[in-house]
């Protein structure tokens, strides 16, 4: 079996639901040995339906490959009972309101002391400090705060919900991997550990680098619908067809456009964008929902315009590229046997364990006496 790049590291896992978990299944994947420090009775996400087993599916395509061990942090002996865990950590992820863990006696400092080397990662809403830090809030409270949402939406007009949890994953996950790697990177060269303070609510704006360009350079920050990859262009949008699908159209530079139009045969004095927007994104419309999807399907996918039949989630579990790729590979079984496809992740696959696409959930409460004695 060849080595891992974390194949040498021990991450305690104190957080719950997304953010948290999704980061150290990254880390999980490849190679660290990642135990879940849960409250009497396993985490919420436990119970979350559909039940997968003992558990439950949701919580099963995160915490594959993980152990997990319960214990009620409020107790006077916790700190004592977790102490060998927390010398031989090299990560710590929680993911409580920012004060909740110090206050339970497992704050920065206080394991700093136990472990200078120990890399602590908080995950929040709105980070260890500022006006915002105690606030509670989710995925789109985050959105919402950061402009993020305010880009999609047009005043007055119906207010579509954003599939994506795009601050649980983007926001939250994501930075919080980026930053424990560098972490690392920096404990290689000092030694120490340190404490890593992820806002989701801060990577919000980064997804807003296009306006936030337009608004300072030209003194007006684009409402909604009006930025050129949230509804300004015909040239990028979602557009219905006849049987009340989608169509994806991503034809931005001149080369796909031209191609675009050419297929569907819009007339030539609609294809100059600039003078009529309006005017050419309905005749489009027109034109697009005049044919079932499985016709522009046929007729556009071939082509070089970035363009896509939307697919529904059944549809992409099975489509022959995204199955080509792998990431529908990994598996997570529970102990009756019963498996399902774990949460598709986008590791290099020399950064991740090989041949090993089905590994055991987490289990409540397991494992216990092997680190504790």
């Amino acid at each position: 079996m060849p080595m891992l790049p974390l194949d040498d590291l021990t991450v305690l896992d104190f957080s719950t639901l997304l953010p948290g978990p999704l980061a150290s299944l990254f880390l999980a994947e490849a190679g660290a040995r990642v135990i879940r420090i849960e409250r009497p009775g396993g985490e919420e996400m436990r119970r979350f339906p559909p039940r997968f087993g003992e558990t439950s599916a949701p919580y099963a395509v995160l915490n594959r490959g993980k152990a997990s061990v319960e214990i009620d942090l409020k107790a006077a002996d916790a700190l004592a009972r977790l102490t060998p865990l927390i010398l031989q950590a090299d990560i710590l992820i929680e993911q409580f309101r920012p004060g909740v863990m110090a206050r339970l006696g497992f704050g920065h400092e206080a394991l700093a002391a136990i472990n200078p080397r120990l890399i602590y990662c908080s995950i929040s809403g709105y980070g260890q400090f500022g006006p915002r830090s105690g606030d509670a809030g989710h995925d789109i409270n985050y959105q919402a705060l950061g402009g993020l949402l305010g880009q999609s939406l047009k005043r007055g007009a119906a207010a579509p919900l954003p599939p994506p949890l795009v601050a649980d994953i983007a926001g939250g996950t994501m930075p919080a991997v980026l930053n424990i790697l560098l972490a690392l990177r920096q404990r290689e060269r000092t030694g120490q550990g340190c404490h890593l303070d992820i806002a989701m609510s801060d990577a919000m704006p980064t997804f807003a680098w296009y306006g936030l360009a337009q608004g300072q350079v030209t003194g007006r920050y684009p409402e909604g619908g009006e930025g050129l990859l949230t509804g300004a262009s015909p040239r990028y949008g979602l557009y219905a067809t006849q049987d009340g699908w989608f169509l994806a159209v991503g034809a931005l530079e001149a080369k796909f456009w031209d191609v675009f139009c050419e297929a569907i045969g819009l007339e030539h004095a609609l294809r100059d964008d600039s003078l009529d927007p309006s005017a050419t994104r309905a005749a489009v419309a027109a034109i697009i929902v005049g044919q079932l999807a499985t016709h522009w399907r046929e007729t556009l996918e071939p082509r070089d315009c970035c363009c896509t039949v939307v697919r529904t989630l059944e549809e992409a579990v099975a489509d022959p590229h995204l199955t080509a790729r792998g990431l529908f590979d990994a598996q997570a079984q529970e102990p009756g046997g019963r498996r399902l496809v774990s949460t598709p992740l986008p590791l290099a696959p020399v950064f991740r364990e090989q041949g090993a696409g089905l590994r055991e959930v987490a289990a409540s409460g397991a494992d216990t006496e092997e680190w504790w004695g």
